[in-house]
């Protein structure tokens, strides 16, 4: 057999099984350390910030520190010791010292300076709008602070938060007032559009826009609104446009007016009728004196017609309507409804000359009927009967009342 001859190697005897130990140890002990040293070593945000530098540099005088009273090393004493009660939710007064990333570096008096996002600029922002847009470099304005301390010290701070509770407490003043406002239209879909309200969203429904469909040439346009549901906790808010207009509209309206309207759709009862956004009922057996077989032949939808106004309901927003009273002769809407429309004027006024008339008669009937009453009561001798004077005197107060 042949052996090969390998190099002869010398062992140093261990002293103590501890040695040994002490041996294996020593890498892990240093290789401990190095992490640390790493760690410590770690840049921070200030340190990149200033190592990226290329502006211009002060050179300082040697001699800056007695001058100044302090040294660097004292002022960073003093602002480790100096206790910065920043919290999360908390509204603190800042400056917007530069734009950086996006947003904008806010100076709100902590160990670092607050970080101001784009989405947080503002409750309302349109899209491809800049930091720059919306907030000025030394503007100075209330900041919520909305995050802790990030490693390098800093703080996220928010516009947006602060304006959204302060939309929220203009809506709900604006809806216990009820009063009329200006939305603009921010988009629409199948079922309505979107306004904007003191910078939040509110829906309008496709049924409460008045004299139109929820289209793609409403975005843009201002329209007036009411609210219909204000809900803080769902953040819910329900508009109107057919309220506003309705409660505008029915303001100015009064019994026996002619108006124009177009006819929207036909029941078996009659027809509705749209009168400046409202919807009116013009029943079937208000449309003319004679009787109607088929509606359709008589109304059609889209088609224009005049109107009476014989009664409304201003706070529902409901009206009835009339061409009956608008016929200059019996059976003129089914056989000349032109005639009816054109003469609508005229004949309006000669019916309310008409029922002025009639008014005027039937109240010299019930004054007849009273004083005939009194001539009644004297022929049976009820004044001066046995009866006390007051009962005497109280009827004939209350025949005058009557006459009255």
């Amino acid at each position: 057999m042949v052996t090969l001859n390998q190099p002869r190697t010398t062992s140093t005897p261990l002293s103590s099984p501890s040695a040994l130990f002490s041996t294996i140890e020593a890498p892990v002990e240093t290789e401990a350390a190095n992490r640390t040293n790493k760690k410590t070593q770690y840049a921070t945000r200030f340190d990149r910030l200033k190592a990226n530098y290329k502006g211009p540099k002060i050179q300082l005088d040697a001699n800056i520190e007695d001058e100044v009273g302090f040294s660097y090393d004292a002022f960073s004493d003093a602002v480790a010791a100096t206790d910065y009660s920043f919290n999360r939710n908390d509204v603190v007064k800042g400056t917007v010292v530069q734009y950086d990333k996006g947003g904008c570096i806010v100076d709100i008096g902590a160990k670092a300076s607050a970080f101001l996002p784009l989405q947080e600029a503002a409750l309302a922002i349109e899209q491809g709008t800049q930091i720059e847009d919306i907030i000025d470099i030394d503007a100075e304005s209330d900041f919520e602070i909305i995050s802790e301390e990030d490693e390098n010290g800093q703080l996220l701070v928010s516009v947006r938060r602060i304006q959204y509770r302060e939309a929220w407490d203009k809506v709900i003043a604006m809806q216990e007032s009820d009063e009329v406002f200006d939305a603009v239209c921010q988009s629409v879909n199948r079922g309505g559009a979107i306004f904007l309200v003191a910078g939040l969203r509110a829906f309008l429904p496709g049924s409460h826009l008045t004299g139109r469909l929820p289209d793609e040439d409403l975005i843009g346009q201002t329209l007036p609104m009411k609210f219909l549901e204000v809900n803080v906790e769902e953040n819910k808010l329900v508009i109107s446009n057919r309220r506003a207009v309705v409660e505008e509209q029915m303001s100015d309206l009064s019994r026996g007016d002619v108006i124009e309207g177009i006819v929207k759709a036909l029941k078996p009862y009659g027809a509705f009728v749209e009168v400046g956004g409202m919807s009116g009922l013009l029943h079937i057996s208000q449309i003319s004196m004679d009787r109607i077989v088929d509606l359709e032949k008589v109304l059609q939808p889209g088609q224009k017609v005049k109107c009476m106004i014989i009664d409304h309901d201003k706070q529902n927003g409901r009206i009835a309507l009339s061409t009956k009273t608008l016929e200059p002769e019996p059976g003129d809407m089914i056989k000349d409804p032109e005639r009816v429309y054109e003469m609508a004027e005229e004949t309006a006024r000669i019916y309310h000359e008409k029922q002025e008339a009639e008014r005027k008669k039937r109240e010299a009937s019930a004054k007849d009927i009273v004083l005939g009453l009194g001539d009644a009561l004297d022929d049976l001798g009820v004044v001066g009967s046995s009866g006390s004077s007051d009962d005497n005197d109280e009827a004939g107060d209350n025949l005058d009342s009557l006459l009255n």
